[in-house]
């Protein structure tokens, strides 16, 4: 097949929806696909490179930060996007197009669709979808959301990341939605032998946003001071100055390693040496770097919302909580912390939960999405 990805977050730059849709472009293009990815481009990167047998096409987008767009950024992303995507199907001649998330990425698959009748499939990833994340993009669906409805009901096939964003997007848009999660390359991610830190060290990676909750994690663990640990906070954005003072603030610095932004390597790195995923977020899809601690055998402590429901099987693998308790969660990590047994008993469980999301299982379903889009022509 010769594939048309859009999606205007692809690694560098943005988060797990990105890696996500790297590693099912990557997967299908070792099959023998022909994968094009069409997305944003930022000062430093090359505006065409072949990595991973993907042919990578950048566009201007206005974009100065990896961690996070405007809505001028992406709609600058959308009419660029227009020209180049125009030229690549002439010049590649893509039969279908997959594209990743709804906004704005949608808009520009649809716009394309209409324009030279390719069919499109859509995943969507939660921030795309009306109520997802509300304190990002509440403000910008209020007058959006009747303009999307389109993207969604043109689409040949709609997948959704997990079952929370399927029947979130169910209430909006009455179209048919399939179920597929991220999916991590577990075979090659999975530890041989699972050792345990001393002390334990916790790991939050993300964007260092209100959704992601970044200030409770210090404020958490300030109330287990009496106990060993370590943390790493990977990533960076508008919130990184307050937490690192938050953690000054409290005497702990030594307890923190706060890189920054940092590379998906940097990432799988840091989890080689961790024991528990911390990640006490307000809303989220199916968050990559949850499916990717499974696979490095962490336990995980997370907030019972989005696609942590699809991850962790409370009390075996880790811990889901409400994302407004802190008091729970820092009783819940206390017992993990303190007891060694638990923590190994926990890891472990990951490692088998891991084998759900395999990347090999996650692209057996695209391949047959894409396949049977195409047997409809």
């Amino acid at each position: 097949m010769r594939i048309l990805t859009i999606i205007y977050e692809f690694p560098p730059i943005g988060g797990g929806g990105g890696r996500a849709a790297y590693d099912i472009c990557k997967e299908l293009a070792a099959r023998g696909n022909d994968v094009t990815v069409l997305t944003a481009h930022m000062q430093g990167l090359p505006l065409e490179e072949k990595r991973d047998d993907i042919r990578l096409v950048r566009i201007p987008s206005l974009r100065t930060q990896a961690f996070g767009a405007t809505f001028p950024t992406m709609l600058t992303y959308v009419l660029v996007g227009l020209w180049t995507g125009l030229r690549l199907i002439y010049v590649y001649r893509p039969e279908i197009i997959h594209t990743h998330f709804a906004v704005p990425s949608g808009a520009l698959a649809w716009a394309l669709s209409i324009l030279t009748g390719l069919p499109y499939i859509l995943t969507a990833h939660l921030g795309d979808v009306p109520g997802g994340v509300p304190e990002k993009t509440g403000k910008w669906f209020r007058w959006l959301e009747p303009f999307t409805k389109p993207i969604w009901r043109r689409a040949k096939k709609v997948v959704a990341v997990s079952e929370f964003t399927r029947q979130l997007a169910l209430k909006h848009y009455p179209v048919s939605i399939q179920v597929i999660p991220n999916g991590v390359d577990a075979l090659h991610l999975v530890p041989a032998v699972i050792t345990l830190n001393k002390p334990p060290h916790l790991v939050f990676a993300g964007r260092f946003v209100p959704q992601k909750n970044p200030i409770a994690i210090i404020e958490i663990l300030a109330q287990l001071k009496d106990l060993n640990w370590s943390c790493s906070m990977l990533g960076d954005g508008p919130m990184f100055a307050e937490v690192k003072h938050e953690i000054e603030q409290l005497g702990m610095a030594e307890r923190f390693y706060l890189p920054g932004w940092v590379t998906p390597e940097d990432v799988l790195n840091r989890f080689s040496e961790s024991d528990i995923l911390f990640m006490p977020s307000f809303s989220e899809g199916l968050p990559v770097v949850g499916v990717q601690a499974l696979a490095k055998g962490l336990a995980i402590v997370a907030s019972r919302i989005g696609g942590f429901l699809d991850l962790v099987d409370h009390e075996k693998n880790g811990c889901l909580l409400d994302a407004h308790d802190n008091l729970a969660f820092s009783q819940a990590l206390r017992g993990i912390i303190s007891r060694p047994d638990i923590l190994l008993q926990f890891r472990k469980a990951s490692v088998e939960k891991s084998r759900d999301f395999d990347i090999q299982k996650v692209v057996d379903k695209y391949q047959q999405i894409l396949q049977s889009v195409l047997n409809e022509k």
